[in-house]
């Protein structure tokens, strides 16, 4: 395979908080395992990409920079290879996503999806919403008060408030949720497929996972929680995915967040080799 040359475009440091090292950790093990199948891979930053210094025909990256979604769309659309896909990363953008995925039937929070300058208590209360979270929801969250935990309805409009000030135009809003919280990661067309409980293990990136707390240890359908993700990640478009699922103290199973591309990082040199088949066979059956 030593024909085959990629161009590997790291994440840019603002999108990758509290996990700069990890995400570049994963990324950099992939390369090595497709090094080792004999392809050539040049790493670039997203800043390069803008730059059009990027010319491989295949690009593998983990962008989130609008700029570079962007102009991984366009290159996409004149014919290369692109993974994950720049359809796919501004799927998991959460309005997008929300919609997506409440209208593909994949188990999901009861959401709103409103303007941040809009007064949202009667809606909230009419739909039930008390505990709630608010997201942004135009883009990924770059920032701890992208992703709010609110506790009532006043709390949820003055939030609201606050993201119409920084100048965030929409938001979803998700209802709370009890139950044992489970980070997952996965890769689609393989049978790798890892979960685990985040707050137990420490593993965090804004502190939110307190919230749910420590798991009860719940009951749930292991194979059913790996189905429910591998179909998001189809309707997603995105082959290289992680997120978060709730399991309700009845064993119900709803995702509550889908990325594209995460760290792997409790599960990196397992997974490292799954993500490189992923990537070779998606460029067989495009080539």
């Amino acid at each position: 395979m030593a024909e085959i040359t990629i161009a590997g475009v790291m994440r840019a440091g603002a999108y990758s908080p509290n996990h700069i090292g990890n995400d570049a950790a994963i990324f950099n093990v992939v390369a090595e395992h497709l090094r080792k199948r004999g392809c050539i891979v040049n790493v670039y930053s997203e800043e390069q990409l803008i730059a059009g210094k990027v010319t491989e025909n295949i690009i593998v990256n983990m962008c989130r920079e609008q700029k570079s979604i962007a102009l991984l769309q366009q290159l996409e659309d004149e014919g290369k290879i692109v993974i994950n896909s720049g359809y796919g990363i501004e799927n998991c953008t959460r309005e997008r996503m929300t919609r997506i995925l409440i209208g593909s039937n994949i188990p999901y929070p009861e959401s709103l999806m409103v303007n941040t300058n809009e007064g949202i208590k009667d809606a909230l209360e009419k739909a039930g919403f008390t505990q709630c979270w608010i997201k942004r929801g135009d883009f990924h969250a770059m920032h701890k008060e992208d992703v709010s935990f609110v506790r009532h309805p006043e709390e949820a409009q003055e939030l609201l408030q606050e993201y119409f000030l920084r100048g965030i135009p929409r938001a979803v809003i998700n209802k709370h949720l009890v139950g044992d919280l489970v980070k997952f990661y996965g890769v689609q067309g393989t049978p790798f497929f890892f979960w685990f409980y985040p707050f137990d293990l420490g593993h965090s990136k804004y502190g939110h996972e307190a919230i749910n707390g420590k798991s009860q240890g719940i009951e749930f359908d292991v194979e059913n929680m790996r189905q429910i993700c591998q179909n998001a990640s189809e309707v997603l478009d995105v082959k290289i995915y992680g997120g978060d699922c709730i399991v309700s103290p009845e064993g119900d199973i709803r995702i509550i967040d889908f990325n594209d591309w995460p760290s792997f990082a409790p599960c990196r040199i397992e997974a490292a080799p799954h993500i490189a088949k992923c990537i070779l066979n998606t460029i067989k059956e495009r080539k």
